[in-house]
């Protein structure tokens, strides 16, 4: 199931470059039309926000893979580890819940809107909600699997808190590594100058 999870998220951060650039180009072109040639894009203002929506969820996705959503951790990082399992189990089985909350909503709003046509483009509008369902579905996968993994004791203690602080604390983990220290791995840190003294005189 993991290696499924990390083929279609990497699928997913394919689709964001692929929207993110497409978003770029339809307002970017749009601006240059307008003010340079008083012209412009009709549909880029309404793509563009549906990209935008698609992004964002997507995103979501990837973000909740990565354990890159932002938090606040000082009280869980501080208990033991049977209170890390506590709460995260406690946190899993809430977003579960709400993630249904989502789909339920969602694919309410697919029906609603499947024969409602955007006033620009013409296309569905079942579409902008789409987002929320898929959203629901791959964030769903990702927390039942993190869950089995919790209760059969296969979750490491560093993946037991699953959220960041800041983003400059995410990107000073991913820089200092597994090893805690900026040295190459399996690197030692330099002895004091009182211990190497005491291992002389002894």
């Amino acid at each position: 199931m993991r290696k499924i999870i990390d083929i279609y998220c990497g699928i997913f951060e394919f689709l964001i470059a692929l929207m993110l650039a497409l978003m770029v180009i339809l307002v970017f072109g749009n601006v240059v039309l307008r003010y340079g040639f008083n012209s412009g894009i009709a549909i880029s203002e309404e793509v563009a926000r549906w990209l935008f929506i698609w992004i964002t969820f997507l995103g979501a996705v990837v973000a909740l893979r990565e354990r890159a959503h932002l938090g606040v951790d000082m009280l869980v990082s501080r208990l033991p580890v049977a209170g890390k399992k506590l709460c995260l189990a406690a946190s899993y089985a809430c977003m579960l819940y709400i993630l249904w909350l989502l789909y339920e909503g969602s694919l309410a709003q697919v029906r609603i809107n499947w024969d409602t046509e955007a006033p620009v483009t013409g296309a569905s509008m079942a579409i902008v909600y789409a987002a929320g369902a898929v959203f629901a579905v791959c964030a769903a996968l990702i927390l039942l699997t993190d869950g089995v993994r919790l209760l059969t004791g296969r979750l490491s203690v560093d993946e037991l808190v699953a959220i960041q602080e800041s983003e400059e604390a995410g990107a000073l983990a991913q820089a200092l590594g597994p090893h805690g220290s900026l040295g190459a791995p399996g690197t030692s840190p330099a002895a004091p100058a009182g211990g190497s003294q005491h291992s002389t005189s002894s």
